[in-house]
């Protein structure tokens, strides 16, 4: 381990009914304002949608049924998990409870609570979190420092805003190197050697491509972020309580840049390419044509139904001691300000999600590491793949949660995109800074 640092309200029988999907494969929204975990989600969910036919659940809203007691909002994937969770909290306290499906999360549980008309509980990312705390849609979690401590600790960081806890947690993701075990057997020693090695293959024809990453014509920030951030760069500097700063963009700083030189090198290596885009990376890997691919849980699916043997590893540091450090996308449940029952809707959050049982109930949902850490060791310890996920994201750095994030996914993907295709790096993305701090109004 390298690092140190609903629309349709279901019913239990109706939700058992709904195709699973893992918040959780495919590639980033054009804005890239989502966690990877919830973006990723998209092209599966599509995919089951098309599978189901006239059986998809419908795009509208959910409405509140006044007749519950507590009313919980997620996507399809977790909808069915929820209602027997939720059904069992309702025998229990002797209420009655409803989980609701919403086909976006997000802005729906922020146009609902606007008027009144949300869930008490709302489940989704944690890089939703900031804008939810501006909006005043959402309450800080009342959790003991006991339960706290049950929790991975960068899992715990990532509810946090302004030094407050607004979430359980449940899941985590991050990017790790998914590599064709008969084409590279062994896990390369840095980035450098992995470029070699690719290389190798390409000139003896048993690849097309050296390596593999989204990049495409607008850039990925996301998957940009591991090479930009090797030498202490990244996008926000912090302020004194540790939290992100948007008064301290640091996207031209003299550390991003270095990274952005190095993502320079990786284009002159052939390991990047903007013609590159997720379902190019997904179609190179599955086809056997590429050793190395950089990609997040999502790709798995894929990489199985092609009956690729693989392994997963951390990506690669930099000989020169640069130390990739991906971002960290954390599920977590969070408590509506507007909750009609906050003490239930608290009593739940923190009696029920934060047990072992329900975590892995979820862990089975979406395939992601358990932020429970009794529940990530009981699974790791059946699952190479996920204590191989677990152990590439170590070390990840959280993916800001304040509001300003809004404004960075396009003009960073753009400069990323540029500096593969051969801009100079320094003046791209003190550009780029430009534009953000632009953008953010400050």
């Amino acid at each position: 381990m390298k690092r140190t640092t609903g629309a349709v309200a279901i019913t239990s029988a109706a939700a058992l009914l709904l195709s699973a999907c893992g918040g959780d494969s495919g590639e980033e929204t054009a804005d890239q304002g989502s966690s990877a975990e919830e973006t990723a989600a998209e092209d599966e969910e599509a995919a089951d949608e098309e599978a189901a036919g006239d059986e998809a659940a419908s795009t509208e809203a959910p409405v509140r049924d006044e007749n519950a007691e507590l009313v919980i909002w997620s996507d399809d994937v977790r909808a069915p998990i929820l209602t027997e969770w939720a059904e069992q909290f309702g025998e229990e306290y002797g209420i009655t409870t409803q989980v609701q499906v919403a086909t976006d999360v997000r802005q729906q549980f922020k146009d609902a609570a606007n008027v009144d008309q949300g869930p008490d509980i709302v489940v989704g990312a944690h890089d939703w979190l900031g804008e939810f705390v501006q909006n005043g849609i959402v309450e800080p979690v009342q959790m003991s420092s006991d339960t706290q401590a049950l929790f991975t600790e960068d899992s715990l960081e990532a509810t946090k805003y302004d030094g407050q806890i607004y979430g359980v947690p449940y899941a985590t993701e991050s990017l790790g190197l998914i590599r064709n075990t008969a084409l590279a057997p062994d896990a390369p020693a840095s980035m450098e050697d992995l470029a070699a090695t690719g290389q190798e293959l390409v000139d003896a024809g048993d690849a097309d491509q050296a390596f593999v990453t989204p990049v495409s014509n607008v850039g990925d920030a996301y998957h940009a972020y591991p090479y930009l951030s090797a030498y202490g760069g990244g996008i926000f500097g912090t302020n004194s309580d540790g939290g992100w700063d948007p008064d301290n963009v640091i996207v031209g700083s003299p550390e991003s840049i270095e990274g952005g030189e190095k993502i320079a090198w990786m284009a002159e290596e052939g390991l990047l390419n903007v013609n590159v885009d997720f379902p190019t990376m997904e179609s190179l890997f599955a086809e056997g044509r590429t050793p190395y691919m950089v990609a997040g849980p999502w790709a798995i699916p894929n990489v199985e139904g092609a009956e690729i043997d693989y392994a997963i590893d951390p990506i690669p540091d930099f000989e020169d001691g640069g130390v990739t450090v991906p971002f960290l996308g954390v599920q977590m449940f969070y408590v509506a300000s507007g909750a009609k029952n906050p003490t239930l809707a608290q009593e739940f959050v923190n009696t029920y999600v934060t047990t072992e049982d329900m975590q892995l109930a979820l862990f089975e949902a979406g395939q992601r590491p358990p932020a429970l850490q009794s529940a990530l060791d009981t699974v790791s310890a059946d699952d190479a793949d996920i204590e191989a996920w677990s152990a590439a994201g170590e070390g990840a750095s959280p993916m800001p949660n304040i509001p300003a994030m809004n404004a960075v996914w396009a003009p960073l993907g753009q400069a990323t995109s540029d500096i593969v295709g051969g801009s100079d790096p320094a003046e791209r993305l003190e550009a780029a800074q430009e534009e953000i701090v632009s953008n953010i109004g400050r």
